[in-house]
């Protein structure tokens, strides 16, 4: 840790306490996980979570690259004979990277240009000469310049040789560029037009309203960006950006010309014209297109993790017999029944739809029926791929003729296909094909969904925007962290965790996780978190950070069952003895008495703070919790809707499937999610709709427009007595 970097890092991040920075910077140099010290140690950091200590992380790393390169290029500027002490003061006091390059510029090796083919030739001092705006004499000072040896064959060779150096001078300028980029970015338009065989190359008309388009750059949102780009990619669009030149023709002769008379000052505006044509325009036009673009990126990431992270923390359904349905029309539907433990049990293909032949659609309902009685199927989870609608009618008529209530759920199969195919899958179901293996993941995923969607590419499942154009290491990067999250936050069954989920423990890399399962394999179920240590290469360290986020059912300790971490077994018994409870008195009603106990006192006799004491008692009261068992619960359905079902006005129930910068998709049992625009969302004005809906959660919604032909359907959250 850098203490220069750390009070930088002080200044820049003043929502936190100094001592709270570096504590956390500390306990990372330590070696400790974000979510490690999240949960464990909240007395040194001031109780700060996952998001807060990343972002301290993140700005020290920030601060350092900067800081590393400003010694780079002092180094590199010191090397020339250039770096004077106002130069030196002006790199030392940039705070952003692009000040930093703007100032190493002048200095910066070049291939051999024009303005260093004068400069060669000895035409400097005729440059600097024109700088002091002479009254006459230009033709004939510039004549003294003619060297046939380097090709300066009359005056006007020679000017033009003073121009090239004037010209690439005030494209050096840092003060100049900065100023432009600014005023583009403040006064600046993005410019969209299709190309002449654009509208050719876009035969859907999917970029139609960029084929005439502009906006302030300021007032670009992060969604149309990225559509421009792609449109851009795809040879549709031609796209730049339009700048008033002549406000920026002011503010160089007010700059470098002033009150100056005579007539070198038509070669002084040439110059600084050239300079704007040939170096600056079209750089700050690259700067700020990718500004827009790394903001656009920045968001749709952040939109894409955000999504993410409430599809891996739905509600399980714990304790259900589940059956996974597979949609297909030719191939069949393929069925797969998992246990109450997501445990496989058996398959079956049906044919319940066209072109299968007619004997084999007339059986399909009575296979199913038979099928779901067999097995005392409880929840049917219904992919919503091709001929899902289809199989959601077929699913709900066998339905109505059961005699006990058995529900479906439409489940976003989306990346099923991908993980089928996987060698993992391949590994834990090698006697099946492909498409049962989906059937069964699309099953689990109803069961579990946090255990099944970790197998699977996250830029598979269906919950971004644009997620294919952004950066994809930035992309894996935080969707990596979000997977962190949510796992940590939740814990892991030790004696079922498969080895995708542990790969993601606090601590534990793949081969460890997979040293666990072979572990296991071979000795058998856990019984205690001391056994951990037994792990090959499972060391130390590894086992502090991992123990707490991982769980023993019906151990040989309750605690095991608990998040509260074994360094704190001592204060655990503590407080039990305390409130004159027993271990058996966990997870029982008179773990309530917990909550009279005086932590301030104990937290002196312990010597555990009293955040984690909090923490304990929780765990105490609640052992085996699921922070997940307060997300929304699936929207069960037993019948089925179609969109001619449909009418403005009609209310509904749906689920949540994606949130993107201009609302909400949701699903609400017809072939086609419904879109509720941002400005629908509620009747307050809401800038980002992530402060009103999140993937997963159950909304009521009101039909507003239905399009069949465009299989569009218009959605408020807004009631209708409300608008």
């Amino acid at each position: 840790m850098d203490n220069q970097i750390l009070t930088l890092v002080d200044q820049t991040l003043t929502k936190f306490k100094p001592q709270q920075i570096k504590a956390v910077l500390g306990l990372m140099d330590e070696g400790n996980t974000v979510p490690f010290i999240a949960r464990y140690r909240k007395e040194r950091t001031g109780n700060l979570d996952e998001v807060e200590i990343r972002e301290i992380k993140d700005n020290y790393d920030r601060l350092a690259s900067l800081e590393s390169r400003k010694a780079d290029v002092m180094k590199l500027i010191a090397e020339q004979d250039h770096l004077t002490p106002a130069l030196k003061q002006a790199i030392e006091k940039a705070d952003k990277l692009q000040d930093v390059e703007d100032l190493y510029l002048p200095y910066k090796q070049k291939r051999r240009t024009k303005a260093t083919i004068a400069k060669d030739a000895g035409l400097e001092p005729l440059a600097a000469w024109l700088l002091r705006f002479p009254a006459s004499g230009i033709q004939e000072h510039a004549a003294q310049f003619v060297n046939e040896a380097q090709d300066i064959t009359d005056a006007n060779t020679a000017l033009a040789g003073a121009h090239e150096i004037l010209a690439e001078a005030f494209g050096d300028n840092a003060g100049l560029r900065n100023w432009v980029r600014n005023y583009t970015r403040d006064r600046g338009l993005l410019v969209a037009k299709v190309k002449p065989k654009g509208k050719a190359a876009d035969e859907q008309g999917v970029y139609q309203q960029y084929y005439d388009f502009n906006s302030p750059i300021k007032q670009m949102v992060p969604y149309r960006v990225l559509a421009i780009n792609r449109g851009e990619a795809e040879k549709v669009l031609k796209v730049s950006i339009d700048v008033d030149r002549a406000g920026i023709d002011r503010y160089c002769h007010f700059r470098f010309i002033g009150q100056h008379h005579g007539p070198a000052i038509e070669l002084v505006e040439a110059a600084y014209q050239d300079a704007y044509k040939r170096f600056i325009g079209p750089a700050i036009e690259r700067e700020l297109r990718n500004e827009l673009s790394a903001a656009a990126n920045e968001q749709a990431i952040k939109v894409f993790g955000d999504n993410l992270y409430h599809l891996l923390m739905q509600a399980p359904l714990k304790g259900r017999v589940v059956l996974g349905f597979d949609p297909a029309y030719r191939t069949g539907c393929k069925l797969a029944v998992m246990d109450a433990n997501g445990k496989f049990l058996d398959k079956l293909v049906i044919y319940p739809h066209k072109p299968a032949p007619t004997a084999k659609r007339k059986a399909a309902a009575g296979e199913f029926k038979a099928f779901l009685e067999k097995y005392h199927v409880e929840m049917i989870a219904i992919g919503n791929g091709t001929a899902s609608r289809e199989s959601e009618e077929f699913v709900a008529q066998v339905l109505k003729t059961m005699t006990r209530p058995v529900y479906y759920v439409i489940v976003n199969e989306a990346g099923a296909s991908v993980y089928s195919a996987s060698a993992k899958a391949r590994a834990e179901f090698p006697e099946l094909h492909v498409e049962q293996r989906s059937a069964i993941s699309i099953g689990r995923r109803l069961q579990d969904p946090l255990a099944e969607l970790i197998k699977i590419d996250p830029k598979s499942v269906g919950v971004g925007q644009y997620q294919h154009d952004v950066p994809q290491k930035e992309l894996t990067t935080q969707l990596d962290t979000v997977i962190e999250t949510a796992v940590n936050q939740v814990g892991v069954n030790l004696n079922t965790a498969s080895s995708e989920l542990l790969t993601h423990i606090s601590g534990l890399s793949s081969t460890i996780a997979q040293n666990v399962i072979t572990y296991r394999d071979e000795n058998g179920e856990f019984t205690s978190r001391p056994q951990l240590k037994k792990v090959p290469r499972l060391g130390p360290k590894a086992y502090e950070q991992a123990v707490g986020f991982l769980r023993i059912i019906d151990g040989k300790n309750v605690f095991d069952n608990t998040d509260i971490h074994p360094e704190s077994y001592p204060a655990a018994k503590a407080l039990l003895a305390a409130a004159g409870l027993k271990t058996t008195d966990v997870g029982t009603t008179k773990a309530q008495q917990l909550n009279q106990l005086d932590l301030a006192q104990l937290a002196t006799s312990t010597g555990v703070g009293e955040l984690t004491l909090k923490d304990i008692i929780s765990s105490l009261q609640k052992p085996g919790r699921d922070v997940r068992d307060t997300m929304p619960a699936p929207l069960l359905r037993q019948d089925v809707l179609k969109m001619s079902d449909l009418k403005p006005g009609m209310q509904l129930q749906g689920t949540v499937r994606n949130v993107v910068d201009f609302g909400a998709f949701v699903d609400i049992g017809v072939k086609q999610d419904g879109l509720v625009h941002v400005s629908k969302l509620t009747d307050k004005f809401l800038k980002d709709p992530r402060q009103a809906v999140a993937v997963g959660d159950i909304v009521t919604v009101w039909v507003e427009e239905v399009d069949e032909q465009r299989q569009r359907i218009a959605l408020t959250m807004i009631a209708p007595a409300e608008a």
